[in-house]
């Protein structure tokens, strides 16, 4: 196994999801300063838009435009002329905060939600993996999912890689044409591990966050490690591969825990790694 090293690019956040690398710059989500930033690759950051109950998972429809989850609603929200608009209100299918997100080359959202109330330290419950095309039609496509969280999908557009956190697995789907996912697979266990946000790399591999753990790792499919980022006594929270040539890796960490998050106290910070492998695929 490949140890990499890293190093912080930008701090002073509370708690960040959903990174997205998108017109030279990292987008994410800061979640319960309930704001979405982009920063440069230089660190520094600018606020794009204030989401009041709480962004996370993000992504850019075909005409360029944000995407966001907005969590306590259960709302897909597009940020359009500097408007917040919904696209759809996914209530009736999440019954639980709703959470991260991929947006496919067809503009099409999959999105994930809590299944059961995490910070009131409920049992685990079966979740489901949700739908929305650019129309803003919703539907279940995945369900009996526990706690789906970062996904990716393959450049040629055919499989969805989900993280299952409370499963400890990575969960592959074959897309059809019309958007549904079937073909149930594990792509890989993860053991003890409890991955978060996820990325994919042009060699079939996926960058997960071991939140657990405070590691992030490479994995392939069957389940084999070939790369490890240890970022000891920090959170590792999600990942995207970005920079001019993809080969950069952002890790999103945090100093925190499940109950600290429930009050919103949480210390954030982006930091990168370079690595052999460019990203590939969405987001």
């Amino acid at each position: 196994m490949n140890e990499l090293s890293c190093e912080v690019l930008a701090d002073g956040f509370t708690f960040l999801e959903g990174p997205r690398w998108h017109d030279g710059s990292l987008w994410l989500s800061d979640i319960h300063a309930e704001r979405v930033l982009r920063v440069s690759p230089d660190g520094k950051s600018e606020v794009v838009v204030t989401v009041p109950n709480r962004p996370s998972g993000l992504g850019f429809d075909r005409k360029g435009r944000l995407l966001i989850v907005s969590m306590r609603d259960r709302k897909l929200l597009r940020l359009d002329g500097g408007r917040l608009e919904t696209v759809a209100d996914l209530a009736a299918v999440a019954p639980y905060d709703a959470n991260d997100m991929v947006v496919d080359g067809e503009g099409r959202a999959y999105v994930g939600h809590f299944g059961f109330d995490l910070f009131n330290h409920a049992e685990p419950g079966p979740s489901s993996l949700i739908l929305v095309t650019p129309e803003g039609k919703v539907r279940v496509v995945a369900e009996d999912l526990m706690f789906p969280n970062g996904a990716v999908v393959t450049p040629d557009g055919r499989t969805l890689i989900v993280a299952e956190s409370f499963g400890s697995r990575l969960t592959a789907f074959t897309i059809g044409a019309d958007g549904g996912l079937s073909g149930r697979r594990v792509f890989a266990e993860l053991g003890e591990r409890v991955p978060d946000g996820i990325c994919l790399d042009a060699g079939g591999g996926v960058w997960t966050s071991c939140f657990g753990q405070d590691e992030f790792v490479r994995v392939v499919d069957g389940g084999a490690i070939t790369d490890r980022v240890a970022v000891t006594g920090r959170r590792a929270v999600a990942c995207a591969l970005g920079g001019e040539d993809r080969r950069t890796l952002f890790l999103l960490t945090a100093e925190t825990t499940v109950e600290d998050l429930s009050e919103g106290r949480s210390k954030a910070a982006i930091e990168t790694a370079r690595v052999a492998v460019p990203g590939a695929g969405w987001p």
